[in-house]
């Protein structure tokens, strides 16, 4: 049986409904489900059994001889969050727990870490182990994944076979509960649908233009492709980037929406608040080397992405 932790939440439900259409139902789902605006994520899908997060272990000890591979995907992932407990006990702590009962019992495991490691760039976005103990992520979720990324390479026993996914900017259908997190697709349909136009951060960096902010967006159709890929082949074990490995700007993105609405392209610029400027980043783009050397299907386009995303999803109001 497959395990999938974060079953209510954007990625790892669709992961789930994927499996699902490809005939897999043997399925574990783990979450916290008390959370009503996550329900119609995950109530359609089908699996053998629901777990709450907090009673897994439990569970887990229980059957693990049943377990042939887990997706450990949830995780607290609020970039503006500032309680440390929080990613200890969610990021870190539950996360080890999951690695040490994988090495015990043989299970192979695929766990999400975050291009929030990356910090400001200073070492570039490279996959390569040798830099993870030199970066400086910006906030305390980017901190929580980097030292479990920095605590897994130093293991010596480890899972049969281990991944830890680097996901950039992803975006896609079953993110509407993300809120303020949600990706700026969403939020553009939402805003145009309300007002005919959108409002994105102008420049204050003299070598971008406004709009021209840059980042490595990937629609979550190719993340979980991905996902799949790597349960069916087991590359290498270790850290991989999942971008495009082509960054686009936030122009691009919400020029994409409004054509993808059948609107007229209405896009207004702001200053961004003074308090964030200095820790903006202008730039994302994941180096995709290590990915493609295991993973070699075409991904979409941001504008493919976004159009199946507004027409098929959005618009609808229809989940993965």
């Amino acid at each position: 049986m497959i395990v999938v932790t974060g079953a209510a939440g954007f990625i790892a439900s669709g992961l789930v409904g994927t499996l699902n259409k490809m005939g897999i139902e043997d399925i574990v789902i783990v979450d916290d489900f008390t959370q009503t605006r996550k329900i119609r994520n995950w109530e359609t899908k089908k699996y053998v059994t629901k777990v709450q997060r907090e009673d897994f272990f439990d569970w887990f000890d229980a059957n693990a001889t049943k377990i042939d591979f887990i997706f450990h995907l949830g995780a607290r992932t609020d970039t503006t969050e500032f309680n440390w407990d929080v990613f200890q006990h969610l990021n870190f702590d539950y996360t080890r727990n999951i690695w040490t009962r994988c090495c015990d019992n043989n299970i192979p495991l695929i766990y999400a870490s975050s291009a929030a490691t990356y910090g400001d760039g200073e070492y570039g976005y490279i996959d390569d182990h040798n830099i993870v103990s030199s970066l400086k992520p910006l906030n305390p979720y980017g901190k929580s994944k980097n030292e479990f990324d920095l605590w897994a390479l130093a293991q010596e026993k480890q899972p049969p076979f281990w991944v830890g996914t680097k996901f950039f900017n992803v975006y896609g259908p079953n993110e509407y509960h993300k809120g303020r997190m949600a990706s700026v697709v969403l939020h553009t349909f939402e805003t145009v649908k309300k007002t005919g136009k959108m409002q994105l951060f102008r420049s204050h960096n003299p070598k971008f233009e406004d709009g021209m902010q840059l980042r490595d967006f990937i629609y979550v159709k190719d993340v979980i492709n991905i996902l799949i890929h790597m349960y069916k082949t087991r590359p290498e074990s270790g850290l991989y980037n999942v971008g495009t490995g082509n960054a686009e700007s936030f122009l691009e993105l919400a020029t994409s929406t409004f054509i993808a609405m059948g609107k007229p392209v209405n896009i207004e610029f702001v200053d961004m608040p003074e308090d964030i400027r200095d820790k903006y980043q202008y730039f994302t783009e994941a180096d995709t080397t290590k990915l493609r050397k295991t993973y070699n299907l075409p991904m979409h386009t941001l504008r493919e992405g976004v159009a199946d995303y507004v027409k098929n999803y959005l618009i609808p109001n229809c989940y993965l």
